[in-house]
């Protein structure tokens, strides 16, 4: 390895650490507001001593250390499944969801909802019913064993928009669930159980890895399906694996909170302006910089009219849409 390659190697590795300094910055700020704030003072003789702080430990490790996990997890598997679709895609506008994939999370959980389950069902049948879309989308999505961008971006709307009819049928004839459905529709991270984080962390950050290290062939894939080709590239195999692996992490996102809007989109175009149009920077830093996003997003929604809370995938729009906008006009030179 030369002093060069040395040199981009180190500052690398040295901008992955400063976001998750900034990450774990971000997570400690978030964890000391709330209904109650905690101080900074107080939040460490709750990790580091010995004495008795029931009811802080009670706040800080059973309701907002899973929470922030929780956040870190969908915030940052959103970002880089959206970077990723956007790649495989060749679609700007890609996000998380444009492959119906929310709709049929989100017809099990209203599904769950008219029944009258319990929330264990409702997560289950909200990812039985994602994976049910993301298989369909698949298999209509396939030209000569290969994903076709276009065919698959149209199979997943009108699939998308199917499943949202019918949940628009279902939601008439909601009664008292009403609110849950229209909590779960817009997105929210107060429902789930504790224990979630503690496997959708893993996932996100094992699916981001396996994506990050093939984000060099994504960047080969970017000059065209034939010319990855004949540079060495299987494209049938990493278009299969990608579209599985972010699809299969966006139903298990969609199974514990909902349609959470914007941040797949959004971030990965905020990585590209700040640090270029490299996959192999974009991905990698979508996760950090989504994850911190959603957290400050969800800080907001459980805070701002506490102790009630708003559903943060509404926090996430209204934040996400104007700053796109901006970014947007920025990027073109659009003025008025």
């Amino acid at each position: 390895m030369d002093a060069t390659s040395q040199l981009i190697n180190s500052r690398y590795i040295l901008k992955i650490l400063t976001l998750f300094i900034l990450l774990i910055i971000v997570s400690v700020i978030c964890l000391m507001i709330g209904t109650y704030n905690i101080s900074f003072t107080e939040m460490l003789s709750v990790f580091f001593s010995n004495q008795n702080h029931e009811s802080l430990s009670t706040i800080v490790f059973e309701i907002r250390v899973p929470r922030i996990l929780l956040a870190i997890a969908i915030g940052g598997g959103l970002s880089v499944t959206g970077a990723v679709f956007q790649a495989i895609l060749m679609n700007p506008l890609a996000e998380p969801y444009i492959l119906g994939v929310s709709s049929g999370g989100t017809f099990g959980a209203v599904l769950s909802f008219l029944l009258g389950l319990a929330f264990f069902w409702t997560q289950l049948l909200a990812f039985v019913g994602a994976l049910s879309v993301i298989f369909l989308v698949f298999f209509i999505g396939r030209r000569f064993g290969e994903i076709e961008p276009n065919v698959l971006l149209l199979s997943g709307v009108m699939v998308g928009a199917f499943f949202s009819a019918l949940i628009m049928l279902m939601m008439i004839l909601l009664d008292d669930s009403l609110r849950n459905a229209i909590f779960w529709v817009l997105g929210n991270l107060s429902s789930a159980e504790k224990f979630t984080s503690y496997y959708l962390l893993p996932l996100s950050i094992l699916v981001a890895f396996i994506l990050s290290i093939n984000s060099q062939k994504f960047n080969v894939l970017s000059i065209g399906t034939d010319n990855a080709k004949h540079l060495g590239i299987n494209t049938e195999l990493l278009k299969n694996l990608a579209y599985i692996l972010s699809s299969f992490l966006v139903g298990a996102i969609v199974s514990v909170s909902g349609i959470i809007g914007f941040v797949g989109l959004l971030v990965p175009h905020v990585c590209r302006l700040i640090f270029g149009v490299d996959n192999r920077i974009v991905i990698p830093y979508s996760f950090f910089i989504g994850a911190m996003f959603l957290l400050l997003c969800d800080t907001l929604a459980r805070t701002i009219i506490a102790p009630a809370e708003l559903p943060v995938g509404a926090i996430t729009a209204l934040l996400g849409a104007p700053v796109f906008i901006y970014l947007l006009r920025k990027r073109f030179n659009i003025s008025t």
